[in-house]
């Protein structure tokens, strides 16, 4: 794919012999020009030689292509789309033929983008202040962000590795993220029952993490508190 694309495309199988000589099984290459990420391609095929567990990360700004190109024509607009796509491809290919047998056939990414903050702008003086700006920062999340958004949000504030795996689990009608074993769990829902925060509480999670207008009052986000101290003392609890 890369050569379909590109004027002067790397070779990945060059590649892939330099990361054999340069790396240990369980390191992780950073390729801060990704292109069409062959270094990703690279990796996950040394990885299928030698039964190794690298890891990778490719940065690539969201530079458009050239509007004229076969490229853009195909319905690669930028060049960060079709590194997505080549790890996809690349990555299925490598599993249909001989791999190490320690080889933990992860094939597996996860695609992140660089924003501003969830979190709503107060810049104002007290006597600059509307009854409307008033309003508005009732939820001091804005309006556009998701759920999701606020995870990665915690897991990054946190130091939480961005690679754990992520479930999502119906609890009492609300939506509630579980990242890798226990180490967060979250719910950004609003109005959540208190036997929603006791049954979170029994799982006995390192970190848990609410928004603060998912509590009915601020006496219920004290009995929360209240809840962890008897149930789970050891959770850290942060509201957002």
């Amino acid at each position: 794919m890369d050569g379909d694309f590109f004027d002067y495309p790397k070779d990945e199988f060059i590649l892939a012999d330099i990361v054999e000589m340069l790396t240990d099984k369980d390191d992780i290459i950073l390729d801060f020009f990704a292109g069409s990420s062959t270094t990703a391609h690279s990796v996950m095929l040394q990885n299928a030689r030698d039964g190794g567990n690298r890891s990778f990360i490719m940065v690539q700004i969201n530079e458009m292509v050239n509007r004229k190109s076969a490229t853009y024509k195909t319905g690669y607009k930028t060049i960060s789309t079709i590194s997505k796509e080549r790890i996809r491809r690349s990555g299925n290919y490598i599993l249909t033929g001989e791999c190490h047998p320690n080889w933990k056939r992860d094939i597996g990414f996860r695609a992140l983008k660089v924003d501003t903050s969830n979190m709503r702008d107060v810049f104002y003086f007290p006597d600059e202040m509307k009854q409307n700006d008033l309003l508005g920062m009732v939820d001091n999340v804005k309006e556009e962000r998701t759920k999701e958004d606020l995870l990665f949000q915690v897991m990054v504030d946190w130091g939480v590795d961005l690679t754990l795996p992520i479930r999502s689990d119906t609890i009492q009608g609300k939506k509630v993220y579980f990242v890798g074993n226990k180490t967060i769990i979250a719910c950004f829902d609003q109005n959540i029952p208190e036997l929603l925060f006791k049954e979170i509480a029994e799982y006995q999670p390192e970190k848990v993490v609410f928004r603060d207008i998912g509590f009915d009052r601020d006496a219920g986000k004290i009995n929360v508190e209240q809840i962890f101290r008897q149930i789970a003392p050891n959770t850290e609890v942060r509201s957002i």
